[in-house]
């Protein structure tokens, strides 16, 4: 004997089923905008993966954009608790992006070469949201505007980017509020270059490693810190790894040595006393 049931219809639990003239979840999230920018100029058929790996690598960069502004502001006020959910939260996006290579890394090189050639000059070392994490955390280089010349707007926000603190200068800021001492040479530093590890800064955050109890919202932001760069850093080194699967060591399409240069930006480190003073616990 056979059982007929009956199709479940959500409407008999309330769901709402008909949308016109209501906000529906494909008009919060403007989701005809998102969905019709693929646009393959190939007939290959890997590339509509190449374009939704960096379309959705951009917008977890918006993200974590938008979290580290945040933080940066709440550290400068020192409000902490915050700051911390944030960071949690940008070190979380780079674990997503990592994963994410783990997808491009499907494709060969003979599926890549289908349509490389189509890219023209266009490369990820032109992300202006990439530079702007650079910045924001600290990676200062004012030669990395110039691919952006072209849209004012632009070369505008990351110009003033480059020119503002960072956030590792913010929160070396804050240690020389709370009493530690801080070198004047760092605390008036041009933010538009680089930090250079500094013995003043390295023993403010030893002593905080030494005590955490007594510093526990210093310790805790450091580590918050480390975590961020920990992913970054893996994101990076991910990079290297999948350019190097796909196209060996082949010049990069927007003109760089590609495997090369990509090598050289694993040696970047944005927060280096927090690593250095590991040695001395």
């Amino acid at each position: 004997m056979t059982t007929k049931t009956t199709p479940y219809d959500p409407a008999d639990d309330g769901a709402q089923m008909e949308f016109d003239g209501r906000m529906s979840y494909g008009d919060y999230l403007d989701l005809d905008k998102v969905l019709s920018a693929q646009s393959p100029i190939s007939a290959a058929h890997d590339e509509m993966l190449f374009i939704i790996q960096h379309q959705t690598s951009e917008l977890w960069m918006k993200l974590a954009i938008h979290e580290l502004v945040a933080a940066k502001g709440k550290i400068a006020k020192g409000d902490l608790s915050p700051a911390f959910k944030m960071l949690t939260r940008v070190a979380r996006i780079f674990e997503q992006l990592n994963s994410s290579w783990q997808v491009l890394r499907t494709m060969t090189p003979s599926e890549y070469e289908e349509f490389r050639d189509q890219l023209g000059q266009s490369s990820g070392f032109q992300s202006y949201q990439y530079r702007a994490i650079e910045y924001l955390a600290g990676n200062k280089n004012a030669a990395m505007l110039r691919p952006h010349a072209h849209i004012p707007e632009v070369h505008g926000w990351l110009d003033r980017l480059l020119r503002e603190t960072s956030l590792y200068d913010e929160a070396v800021r804050l240690l020389a509020r709370e009493g530690f001492a801080i070198d004047k040479s760092v605390l008036e530093r041009d933010p538009s270059t680089p930090h250079q590890e500094n013995e003043s800064v390295r023993q403010a955050w030893l002593e905080i490693y030494r005590d955490p109890r007594k510093y526990w919202p210093l310790y805790e932001l450091a580590e918050k810190l480390v975590d961020f760069e920990d992913y970054f850093r893996r994101w990076r080194f991910n990079h290297v790894t999948t350019v190097e699967r796909v196209i060996g060591f082949k010049r990069g399409t927007g003109g760089t040595s590609g495997v090369a240069y990509l090598r050289r930006m694993l040696e970047v480190v944005l927060f280096p006393e927090l690593w250095s003073l590991r040695a001395d616990l």
